[in-house]
């Protein structure tokens, strides 16, 4: 069951309509024990991004006080806050949904699409098109691949290849995922050094293997395409074991 919260309110069906039809941002967490993974990484996401889009920064200590009024007594979920244009000043709109986990392993199907700004986690663009396309097809989700024939994410997480025990993530233009971010932060303490090279398509199969990451969690790369690709279990477990190292901040 899904909680909606505009301003701290659950809106009625018209007002709900009316804000879901303005233009908007947004940043998606896991909460565990009322806890977040990288909680001044989505704020500084939202604020970044509302400066950029609506002119003006967000209240940090508000959000986090929109958040735990959306949960109530909730400990364990799923939380996206969104940020939507209503009039003269935007709107911060909270959901809280069941908690969830990535589910591993992923096939991909590439396809030729950037998202417009992609550097914005936006409310409105076609990736979801192309994900529903993907998984008819039997994959997944769909790997984004540039007109200049560049990899860059796929419609709900960042990609990333292992070069031997090394994390190598696409350089083209996409979202930073939080996720991204935290692994490049505790892989970088731990002495490892993740960097961005321009990945082809035709790269892919050279790697080691291939994981994706968001909120949800890190998951492996079974197949992209119809070609199957390395299964980097030691790195996979390296991986895994950076990502559960990182601390998790209270609401």
């Amino acid at each position: 069951m899904t909680t909606i919260e505009i301003d701290g309110v659950r809106p009625d069906a018209e007002r709900l309509l009316s804000v879901l039809s303005g233009f908007g941002h947004f940043t998606a967490m896991q909460i565990r024990d009322r806890r977040t993974r990288g909680l001044d990484l989505h704020v500084t996401r939202l604020d970044a991004a509302n400066r950029e889009t609506f002119g003006e920064g967000i209240d940090a200590d508000r959000v986090r006080d929109l958040i735990r009024h959306a949960l109530g007594g909730i400990t364990e979920a799923s939380v996206r806050v969104y940020v939507y244009e209503d009039g003269e000043h935007p709107v911060t709109m909270v959901t809280v949904k069941p908690p969830a986990e990535i589910s591993s392993p992923q096939r991909l199907r590439s396809v030729r699409y950037q998202r417009p700004l992609a550097h914005i986690k936006q409310v409105t663009t076609d990736q979801g098109h192309h994900r529903r396309v993907a998984q008819r097809a039997g994959a997944d989700d769909a790997l984004l691949v540039t007109d200049d024939d560049r990899v860059s994410e796929t419609t709900m997480t960042n990609i990333g290849f292992f070069d031997g025990s090394d994390v190598i993530w696409p350089d083209a233009p996409m979202l930073r995922g939080i996720t991204m971010q935290l692994l490049d932060r505790v892989l970088t303490e731990a002495g490892a050094k993740p960097r961005q090279q321009v990945v082809r398509p035709a790269d892919v199969v050279t790697f080691d293997g291939a994981f994706l990451s968001n909120a949800r969690g890190v998951a492996v790369v079974l197949a992209l395409d119809e070609v199957a690709l390395p299964l980097p279990e030691a790195p996979m477990r390296r991986l895994a074991a950076s990502y559960a190292s990182v601390p998790w901040d209270r609401i």
